[in-house]
């Protein structure tokens, strides 16, 4: 799941278990940035389980 909330983040370091978050702060990045820059690069590197209860930060 792709978000700019913080709230996602917390419940991430509180331990609860999810598919994986992709988080970019919010007016960091332009729409295009975040897409061409973040989640097409992980989608092509990052398999499912990689994502697993796992953070990445673009």
């Amino acid at each position: 799941m792709f978000t700019q909330d913080d709230d996602f983040l917390a419940l991430h370091q509180r331990g609860l278990k999810h598919s994986g978050i992709v988080y970019c702060h919010q007016n960091s990045r332009s729409l295009g940035e975040i897409v061409r820059g973040g989640l097409i690069l992980i989608w092509e590197l990052l398999e499912p389980s990689d994502m697993q209860n796992h953070v990445e930060f673009i």
